[in-house]
């Protein structure tokens, strides 16, 4: 199934949509504004919060944790690297690897794809399309992204 994040371009703070490839809206993704490192809401329609991410402040390495129901499910950190990208999904026993300077990557687990992440160029606001392949927890999957896309915009590269 194909997802598309859409990053509202006039927003205060961080304001994602989350939709299918047919345009109906199924989350919505909201950033605290005053706090120190990446905090962001993942919800479904109605509102119920899927995912809380907090990025850890003070690493050497970008560091983020994913929580579930107040709970912390599962921390993505960048591997030290120096010819490919990568990040580590401790707790879910993913990888995250691609060009994330084209913003074309892949997250795997035990070396089977379960997501393809692209950018779409020349569309108003950072938009990123999603090819999930496992949708046994695509909230989850769409939260790794959305890890990726604050470590992107917070250096440059992953």
């Amino acid at each position: 199934m194909k997802f598309y994040i859409k990053q509202k371009v006039f927003s205060w703070g961080d304001k994602f949509r989350i939709y299918d490839e047919y345009g109906n809206d199924f989350f919505y993704v909201e950033g605290e504004v005053f706090s120190f490192g990446k905090k962001l809401h993942l919800y479904d329609r109605a509102g119920y919060e899927l995912a809380y991410i907090h990025q850890e402040t003070f690493t050497l390495r970008p560091t983020y944790h994913i929580s579930r129901n107040g709970a912390d499910v599962a921390k993505v950190v960048k591997r030290l690297s120096f010819f490919t990208h990568e990040c580590d999904v401790e707790g879910f026993g993913w990888k995250v690897k691609g060009d994330f300077m084209a913003h074309e990557y892949e997250i795997s687990m035990e070396g089977r794809c379960m997501a393809r992440v692209s950018k779409k160029w020349f569309t108003w606001g950072d938009t990123y399309e999603l090819d999930i392949s496992d949708l046994s927890d695509y909230a989850m999957v769409l939260s790794v992204a959305l890890v990726i896309d604050a470590v992107i915009s917070r250096s440059g590269s992953c």
